[in-house]
């Protein structure tokens, strides 16, 4: 099979490069505006022509090609790598028009590689407004690449681009004779032995082996001992090798910048974004500005979607009764309504809350807002051993901790990034928010003060700030477990802010909303299912003495069958299977005020948070035979204990939100942990403290307010 046209897309963050994969692809890849979306390397198939198709590669942004993190090491292995799979024929350069000379060093280096290369310019318009014009003609014939304005948010310049992208595929071999600087003035001949030894096309490409070949998996060990040989023969020396190829490129970019762009005076670049700035990020109304964002993001997620919601519950509250009165009683009827139809109803129900928090961290992403979040809290982050950077991970962990995860690959020191890992999941992700929605309208009044403060969004937040609290609290303590010398500087560009790209949000909510049904649902579903078949089944010795125990009973007392028919399904689902788990750990979680239903949840909800809310519906449906259509926060609100007192009081209630602020319930989270730490001991390490964090708090909390 032929390997397809390949196109790498590479630049420093934030400069657009998402933006034309979408354009390119069509794809919905998660576009932010902020650096570091992109973490790992993403891949679509573009038409170009009739004749071309070409498989488009959007690698982490990087700002040079020595890499310094994780993220920027993806990016390094695919460019250096000539066995690498994804390798690209063509490398379209995405550098930012108002930052010019800072993105023409990447290009350079690329350019260098001998590879069909494109620059791309961005941001045309931020620059326009920074005064700054640029000549791309004359640039273009400086560079001896082809460049082209583009704006792949509204689209413009893309037909031009693929243009270009034709005849460099019919010219492929049309690659300029000489460098943008000559490797071998400040290294030596000895370069070529390098590329003869290892097949390489440039010099450029040899330096690098030169750097980092005891990390460069295409070399056989043949072929490091000569290399290293040789470097010791030379006296090369790294650092210095590195400070001299800085410094010619950008000796001839200053040269280049000064013939192709003109700028206006610094005085007239009275910039937008900076004046907005001196309020956001001022040290005190910052910060109070900070919390009043998050105030009104959690306030809308009970406000929104209280409406549709209600809808959904009520729509699935009089499909059951209907279904109820439709279908005669036995198994599957049993089935398709306490088992499939409470499943389905479980996950559809939290749709527009999801849809609402995801629209709103695209509204922050997109707008620039939430750049500044993580220079805000700098300072409070380097009180616990962090520093800014791993805002962004934390951060997107109230989405999903398996990306924010994987996101801490641009976190280069070490240290910082273990314990960015161990703490993320304490973040309260999108899977809690069903958990925290029935729990709160169960045992929190829908009050509100003023007419604008509602205090179930009052205490979501607080739910959302007490996760946050309590990374900052076990990151200090790791930060004195955890001993390093490697220091590292919080430095990150500030992009501009700009209005959200409403069709992104939509899009995004969408998708997110998709992703909840497919991947969440799907496991839910299959759950539901099973704990229906545990719920409804037993072993059959006891499932038959209880049968014979109440048909005597029928038989003796016929005026109470109604009675006993009630007391027979709690009976049976106490003896089936999912009733025996339940009672099995019941010792265990009774000082937190649960129940064994609850314990049933507490397991089950280990394949995924969201779970539980599925677990409640089946098990506070099954055996349940009224016609009367009652929503599960009904019939959770109506639960009782053997004693007769309620089982979600607002001890019980706030103990199992604090429990499940802090657990580690999610089987995804720890592989990802896993694959990322490459060792079991960091998840066991993570599963362990939650789980006893989670279980103290809980005791605590139920203890006091019992």
């Amino acid at each position: 099979m032929q390997r397809p046209y390949t196109i790498a897309l590479v630049g420093n963050p934030n400069s657009g490069k998402s933006s034309l994969f979408n354009a390119l692809t069509g794809l919905n890849q998660k576009v932010g505006n902020f650096a570091g979306v992109t973490v790992d390397k993403k891949t679509g198939i573009s038409k170009i022509s009739d004749t071309l198709s070409a498989s488009i590669i959007d690698l982490p942004g990087t700002y040079s090609l020595y890499p310094k993190g994780a993220d920027e090491q993806v990016t390094y292995e695919v460019l250096l790598n000539r066995n690498n799979a994804d390798n690209p024929d063509l490398i379209i350069v995405i550098a930012d028009a108002s930052n010019l000379k800072r993105n023409l060093l990447f290009c350079s280096q690329i350019m260098d590689l001998k590879v069909p290369v494109v620059i791309a310019l961005t941001m045309m318009d931020i620059a326009q407004n920074k005064g700054i014009t640029i000549d791309t003609t004359g640039l273009q014939r400086l560079m001896g690449v082809p460049v082209i304005a583009i704006n792949p948010r509204k689209n413009k310049g893309i037909p031009q681009l693929k243009k270009i992208i034709i005849q460099l595929h019919q010219n492929s071999q049309v690659i300029s004779a000489t460098g943008f600087i000559d490797v071998q003035s400040f290294t030596g001949t000895w370069l070529e032995d390098i590329k003869e030894l290892c097949h390489l096309k440039s010099d450029y490409s040899a330096l690098h082996v030169a750097c980092n070949y005891s990390e460069l998996g295409y070399l056989n060990a043949a072929q490091r001992m000569r290399i290293a040989a040789l470097l010791d023969e030379v006296k090369f020396y790294k650092s210095k090798v590195q400070a001299e190829e800085i410094m010619q490129r950008y000796s001839k970019i200053g040269t280049i910048i000064q013939k192709c762009v003109v700028e206006t005076s610094p005085l007239k670049r009275s910039v937008y974004s900076e004046k907005i700035d001196k309020t956001l990020l001022h040290p005190i109304w910052g910060n109070v500005i900070l919390l009043a964002v998050l105030f009104l993001l959690f306030q809308s997620i009970f406000w929104l979607a209280a409406y549709p919601m209600d809808w959904v519950e009520k729509s699935f509250s009089a499909l059951s009764g209907w279904l109820g009165s439709m279908m005669s009683d036995g198994l599957i009827k049993d089935l398709l309504i306490n088992g499939l139809l409470a499943g389905i109803s479980g996950i559809a129900v939290f749709i527009p809350q999801i849809m609402i928090l995801f629209g709103c961290i695209t509204i922050l992403e997109d707008s620039g807002y939430m750049a500044r979040i993580s220079f805000l809290t700098d300072r409070m982050m380097r009180s616990v051993g962090l520093n800014g950077r791993s805002v962004m991970p934390l951060i997107s962990g109230m989405a999903c901790a398996v990306p924010a995860i994987m996101a801490t690959r641009t976190i280069q020191n070490r240290k910082e990034r273990l314990i960015t890992i161990l703490v993320t999941p304490l973040m309260s992700c999108s899977a809690r928010l069903p958990v925290y929605t029935i729990l709160i309208a169960l045992v929190i009044p829908n009050h509100s003060a003023l007419g604008i403060f509602n205090l179930q969004g009052l205490v979501l937040m607080a739910l959302y700030l007490l996760g946050f609290f309590m990374a900052l609290i076990v990151s200090k303590v790791m930060n004195m477990i955890i001993k390093t010398k490697e220091r590292t500087y919080f430095l990150m560009e500030l992009p501009v802010y700009r209005a959200p790209r409403w069709k992104n949000v939509g899009i995004t909510m969408i998708e997110k909303a998709k992703v909840f049904v497919s991947d969440a649902g799907k496991v839910i579903m299959v759950i539901s299912l099973l704990l229906w078949a545990l719920a409804t089944f037993g072993p059959p010795s006891s499932m038959r003495s209880l049968e014979a125990k109440y048909a005597t009973l029928n038989q003796q007392y016929p005026e109470r069958q109604k009675e006993f028919k009630k007391i027979y399904a709690t009976e049976k689902l106490e003896h089936s299977f999912a009733g025996m788990m339940g009672h099995a750990i019941e010792p265990a979680i009774k000082p937190l005020g649960f129940d064994w239903k609850i314990g049933i949840a507490l397991i089950t909800s280990f394949a995924a948070r969201e779970v539980f809310v599925g677990t409640m519906a089946t098990l506070y449906s099954v055996g349940d035979d009224t016609v009367v259509a009652t929503t599960l926060r009904d019939k959770m609100r109506a639960a009782r204990r053997p004693d007769g007192t309620a089982v979600y009081t607002l001890a019980t209630g706030l103990s199992l939100l604090i429990f499940y602020v802090f657990a580690m319930q999610c089987m995804s989270t720890m592989a990802v942990v896993r694959r990322e730490t490459r060792s079991w001991k960091y998840p066991l390490i993570q599963f362990t403290y939650m789980l006893g964090i989670a279980y103290t708090c809980s005791f605590i909390v139920y203890q006091l307010l019992k």
